[in-house]
């Protein structure tokens, strides 16, 4: 059905066409959706050239990779080689260092995730003197660069005998990873429904009580978020290691700068290594995606 205003012909509710509306724009409307995928997706393959082609030299010799580019190997498959991933396994520094790696990334993700949505909680919900002072002390910190405090901090360590130490580096990255940590957190748990808080004092939950039953649960996503970003930045750091660590606590980015130092002898040894080094936290990122996503468009959709 068609009515006629001012003599103009507008497509009722059954028409197919929307007044208003070329044929070109109609057409346009249908490729945007399929082309801004194709866009997307070349985009996504120049981005993982690096680490493709990363991967492609790790499984090269080094006489092949000082011969021709990573890419020869689509015409010649055979130059493949588990060859230095076994001399990285027999290089104990790397191994080491790996190892240093874990001990200090997991208890610096764990530290700032679990201090922090404590302290998130009581700044959100807790009442206590100076609640909002503290808070913009707290927030406050975040404009603080982690050079200016390298030199005081590694004096104080060295004072205190933790300098070039494991948990000495632990300290620094917890430190300072509370103050995002507490305002993430404190941000997110401040849009929990007070209602479902009253409901569960009444049923008589002491706070710690509510803490662990109602708002970490209701907090999943945006602390699988937190855990995200903290584990990426102390596993990739290098300027907070480099200084606070010595020969026997290095993490890997140390022994793999180290190692650059003497690039033409161990390139087979630096390729697998970086590899490895950095295919953990993308393995860390991928498995926490759907949460990581969760926390981010957080408080975005109502």
């Amino acid at each position: 059905m068609t009515a006629t205003v001012g003599g103009v012909g507008k497509t009722g509710p059954s028409g197919a066409v929307p007044a208003g509306r070329s044929v070109a724009s109609r057409i346009a409307e249908r490729l945007s959706g399929g082309l801004v995928r194709v866009v997307l997706i070349l985009v996504g393959l120049f981005w993982l050239v690096p680490t493709i082609g990363l991967l492609v030299s790790s499984l090269r010799t080094p006489q092949d990779m000082s011969a021709s580019g990573w890419w020869s190997v689509f015409t010649e498959p055979s130059q493949l080689t588990v060859d230095s991933y076994r001399k990285l396994l027999e290089n104990s520094d790397i191994t080491d260092s790996l190892v240093n790696t874990v001990l200090i990334t997991v208890p610096a993700t764990l530290l700032v995730v679990v201090i922090g949505a404590l302290a998130g909680y009581a700044f959100a919900w807790m009442e206590f003197p100076g609640r909002d002072w503290w808070f913009l002390g707290v927030v406050s910190l975040l404009v603080v660069p982690v050079q200016v405090a390298l030199i005081p901090i590694a004096e104080l360590f060295g004072n205190i005998g933790l300098f070039g130490s494991i948990l000495g580096v632990i300290l620094f990255h917890t430190g300072f990873g509370l103050p995002f940590a507490v305002f993430l957190l404190r941000n997110f748990f401040a849009e929990i429904p007070r209602e479902l808080l009253e409901a569960a004092r009444l049923d008589g939950a002491g706070e710690l009580r509510l803490f662990a039953r109602v708002v970490m649960p209701l907090g999943g996503p945006a602390i699988a978020s937190l855990g995200i970003f903290q584990f990426l930045w102390v596993w990739n750091d290098m300027l907070v290691a480099l200084v606070f660590t010595k020969s026997g606590t290095q993490p890997v980015t140390v022994a793999l700068q180290t190692q650059v130092r003497q690039f033409g002898n161990n390139i087979d040894v630096l390729a697998p290594g970086a590899f490895i080094s950095m295919v953990i936290p993308l393995a860390v990122f991928f498995a926490f995606q759907k949460q990581f996503v969760s926390g981010v468009m957080a408080g975005a959709v109502k």
